[in-house]
């Protein structure tokens, strides 16, 4: 053994000519869900018949029409529960369920007694084809195991038979590690299966071709199923099925190949639930089709309804960074990418112009809300975000939209906050930030007793103006109040250098409760090179504006961004 590397790669599959690479997806497979049998088995605590019931359900509200419910002879708990579901009429009538057993007589036997009064049904027998498996687990020849298979088949029709199930149940036979199998004998043995079952059709016979252990790599999967149905002379009247496993992470990557490469018919798990590192996770691979624009006639549309299902009743949480269905999978930290989400929702009419599709946007390759998740919640905010991520959470959650030419300003005062705080800042912290910054600031500067009037068809304004508190009598004119009151300072010699550059109001609220935001910038300094900008909110939007312009002053005086006019009063 010392002599042997310890780890080899697997030897290619011998095909000419292959034809999948160049094939493309256009249909969807027969989704098969085996989370209550092959996921179930894996659970730290596996699931009783009350929540296998609730689990049921959640899979027939997605779409799933093939469910394998149980292994009726393992347990009394899944014969019960098949039972239970029979019984008391719980299976819809476009829902096939399937269960389990091995290919021994008094298992069959059990499981067909379980299936009594079913109306539609598959029984599902494996026998291991590997030498890993057959040789050495159970130590039979592979002229045994063929034998074994053709046997356990045998035995399921007559069983299926004897319990009056001919008409309402179908038959599906797995080679237990298929990819660790040699493919001639695999295809002998399939071959061995198919005649000793009877004429069918794909609907009633299905041959499930496993990766139960991931060996290969994904091409090497679908090169595998590709020379199967080439070999393989039924195909008219089978189903080929698909089952991978994840032990090495390409379970999604391998099946997607094997259904280029022939395979009509996949099983999984929601999430991936099962052995090891689990099965194949059909929400991932249903999704991926779904954002190519293929119908699979599953729906997601309530994703975090089916999360906090597949916790409960599993007892284990999904990674919030799971493809589709974690909590941080539509969520942007990065301040660049913040930037380009924003921009994209922004134009998203532009861009499906250009693009001709309905949905592209920068980082998000699949729509949220169609999944249940709402755009607020895409961008959260910590010390790896930007102006357009902190600018984003204030327009959508918020209703404020400050003038382009201030995000930079938000933005530098947000990231001084988490620098100095460290970790994530909710909404409402934001929001708390924004206004110590720039709302209604306090400062040196302080309007009382302002008084509109017209004069003609120009606006006036008197009021009183204090500067570190002493007090000044106004008065000035100009095109609306906010430019009567610019002009009076500017006119009044007291105020350093300003220039009104920007200006900007919008309403908050709705109804009774609304009010007025607005935004101003300042130029100021000796050559104009600060543009320094405040806010301000009342109920009145005159009042708005006019609290913004103290608010930037204050703001540009605190800074030392003030330069004085020559010949302006000192008093500084």
């Amino acid at each position: 053994m010392e002599s042997y590397p310890k780890y080899r790669y697997p030897e290619p599959v011998k095909i000419e000519n292959r034809q999948w690479p160049d094939r493309l997806i256009t249909k969807a497979p027969v989704w098969a869900s085996v989370d209550l049998r092959d996921g179930n088995q894996a659970l730290p605590e596996p699931m009783t018949p009350e929540r296998k019931l609730e689990y049921f359900n959640m899979l027939v509200g997605i779409g799933f029409k093939e469910i394998e419910v149980a292994f009726p002879s393992a347990s009394a708990d899944d014969f019960h529960f098949v039972r239970m579901l029979i019984e008391e009429n719980l299976i819809p009538d476009d829902v096939t369920i399937s269960v389990l057993t091995q290919a021994r007589k008094h298992l069959i036997d059990k499981t067909a007694e379980s299936l009594r009064g079913v109306k539609r049904a598959i029984i599902h027998c494996y026998v291991p084809t590997s030498d890993l498996h057959g040789r050495f687990v159970f130590n039979h020849t592979r002229e045994q195991v063929l034998e074994m298979a053709v046997e356990g088949t045998r035995l399921v029709r007559e069983a299926i038979t004897r319990e009056g199930l001919t008409e309402v149940c179908g038959y599906e036979f797995s080679p237990e590690e298929f990819t660790d199998s040699d493919l001639d004998f695999v295809v002998e043995l399939c071959c061995a299966v198919k005649r000793e079952w009877g004429p069918s059709t794909p609907r009633d016979f299905i041959l499930n071709l496993p990766a139960t252990v991931e060996r290969r790599p994904p091409n090497q999967y679908a090169d595998m199923i590709e020379l199967f149905c080439r070999k393989y002379p039924y195909l008219a009247e089978t189903a080929i099925s698909i089952h991978a496993h994840n032990d090495q992470g390409c379970a999604v990557a391998a099946s997607e190949l094997a259904i280029l490469a022939g395979a009509t018919r996949v099983e999984g798990t929601i999430f991936g639930h099962g052995e090891r590192t689990g099965n194949l996770d059909l929400s991932v691979l249903a999704l991926n089709l779904e954002s190519r624009g293929i119908s699979t006639g599953l729906s997601f549309a309530n994703m975090p309804e089916i999360v906090r299902i597949v916790e409960r009743n599993s007892g284990i949480e999904v990674h919030p960074r799971h493809p589709y269905a974690g909590d941080l999978v539509f969520t942007a930290f990065s301040g660049s990418h913040q930037d380009a989400i924003r921009k994209g929702l922004e134009r998203r009419q532009e861009i499906s112009e250009f693009f001709r599709q309905g949905w592209k946007i920068p980082y998000l390759h699949i729509d949220p809300a169609d999944l249940g998740r709402q755009y607020e919640k895409l961008i959260r905010i910590n010390s790896q975000s930007g102006k357009g991520g902190v600018v984003y959470v204030l327009e959508k959650e918020f209703g404020i939209y400050p003038p382009k030419s201030m995000h930079p300003e938000i933005g530098a005062v947000v990231q001084k906050y988490i620098d100095e705080t460290g970790g994530e800042i909710d909404s409402k912290k934001l929001r708390e930030i924004f206004n110590a910054a720039f709302v209604n600031i306090d400062g040196r500067y302080r309007m009382e007793n302002y008084q509109r009037a017209s004069v003609g068809d120009r606006s006036g304004a008197t009021f009183t103006w204090f500067i570190d508190g002493k007090q000044y009598e106004l008065t000035g004119q100009g095109n609306g109040p906010l430019s009567a009151v610019v002009h009076s300072l500017k006119s009044s010699g007291l105020m350093p250098f300003f220039k009104l550059e920007d200006f900007s109001e919008s309403t908050l609220g709705k109804d009774a409760d609304a009010h007025a935001i607005a935004f101003v910038g300042l130029r100021c300094g000796a050559n104009g090179e600060h543009l320094i900008y405040g806010s301000g909110e009342h109920s009145n939007i005159d009042r708005a504006a006019i609290a913004a312009l103290v608010s930037a002053m204050n703001r540009a005086a605190a800074m030392g961004a003030f330069q004085k006019e020559e010949g302006a009063p000192d008093h500084e």
